[in-house]
C-alpha cells in the first residue's frame, strides 16, 4: 500500500500546527519544564568538554610531530616544539627546508588556527548553555 501524504500546512506566526497542538514539547527536545543541571553534574559536563578538548589538543600535537617527523626529518623533541609552537601560534621554531614541509607547515598553521575555534567553543558551549537557562527561567506558579 502506497501513503499518499498532503503537502504541509502552513500556519501563521505563533500558532501550533494541528498534528504538534496535543504536544508542546516536540519543539523543546528537553522537556517544557527543562530544569537546569545540578552543580555536580554540570562539574561532570564541564570535564567531559575539557577532556574532549584536551583529546583534540594531544592528537594534533602527534599529528604535527608526526608530521615534521615525515616532511622535514626533525626528531620528536624538534616536532613537538614545532607544533605547539604553532598551535599557539608562535610560529614555528626550524623554517621549513622542503617544499613538502613547507606545504605542511603551511597547512598544519590552518589547522592550527581552526583548532583554536573549535576547542574555544567546545570549553564555551556548556557555560553558555547553563547561562542561558538561567535567562529563560520560567517561574512556577
Amino acid at each position: 500500500m502506497i501513503a499518499v501524504l498532503s503537502p504541509p500546512r502552513y500556519v501563521s506566526r505563533g500558532q501550533l500546527h494541528p498534528r504538534l497542538a496535543g504536544d508542546v514539547r516536540v519543539c523543546n527536545p528537553e522537556g517544557v519544564n527543562a530544569r537546569q543541571l545540578a552543580s555536580a553534574e554540570f562539574l561532570w559536563r564541564l570535564l567531559r568538554h575539557f577532556a574532549l578538548s584536551a583529546g583534540m589538543l594531544v592528537f594534533s600535537i602527534l599529528l604535527g610531530v608526526a608530521g615534521y617527523w615525515w616532511f622535514e626529518d626533525l626528531g620528536p623533541v624538534d616536532g613537538f616544539l614545532n607544533s605547539a609552537m604553532l598551535l599557539g601560534g608562535m610560529g614555528p621554531v626550524t623554517m621549513p627546508q622542503t617544499t613538502a614541509g613547507k606545504l605542511f607547515a603551511g597547512c598544519y598553521a590552518l589547522y592550527s588556527g581552526l583548532l583554536f575555534i573549535v576547542t574555544a567553543a567546545v570549553m564555551v558551549t556548556p557555560v553558555a548553555h547553563r547561562l542561558l537557562h538561567r535567562f529563560h527561567w520560567e517561574a512556577d506558579e
